[in-house]
């Protein structure tokens, strides 16, 4: 069996190099995946996870790796961060993962963050409801990870 290639990035990002690591990525994975939307859709995943980390880190350090295992396609992000902010992640995951509508969802946190005055906190829906991808968090004391994933359904490319 043929492993995916695959990607694992540790620095110490500013907001400006967000934009960067997704084009890089949207231009590896579209010579990796054969279903050129999920390369799309993973691209959009990896700079909403990647923002947040860049804003929410408390030591300026994070680790992006985007890898293929059995047909399932996962981006994770890590990062250190305060308790308030590992809480209100953890309250906005599993309030998401427990509405079973990811646009209705979308479109409620549209108008419940709208009048938000730092930060639009629609990352994380955008990522279940546009990329289309499955959402979780892995805790270890002040550090981090956020998984998404989808299926592959086209495969790779040779």
């Amino acid at each position: 069996m043929q492993r995916a290639p695959y990607f694992h990035l540790t620095f110490r990002p500013n907001i400006k190099l967000v934009s960067t690591v997704r084009r890089f990525i949207a231009e590896f994975y579209r010579r990796v995946l054969v279903d050129q939307e999920l390369s799309s859709r993973l691209a959009l995943a990896t700079h909403e996870l990647l923002e947040n980390a860049v804003a929410y880190a408390t030591d300026e350090e994070t680790e992006v790796l985007i890898e293929v295992v059995e047909d399932v396609l996962s981006v994770k992000t890590w990062n250190r961060s305060s308790r308030e902010r590992l809480s209100a992640l953890v309250s906005a995951i599993e309030e998401m993962n427990a509405t079973k509508d990811a646009d209705a969802y979308y479109q409620t946190m549209l108008v419940k963050t709208s009048k938000r005055v730092e930060g639009s906190g629609l990352g994380l829906a955008r990522i279940r409801a546009e990329a289309e991808m499955n959402l979780r968090y892995e805790l270890v004391d002040d550090r981090v990870c956020i998984l998404a994933t989808a299926p592959i359904v086209g495969g790779l490319n040779p």
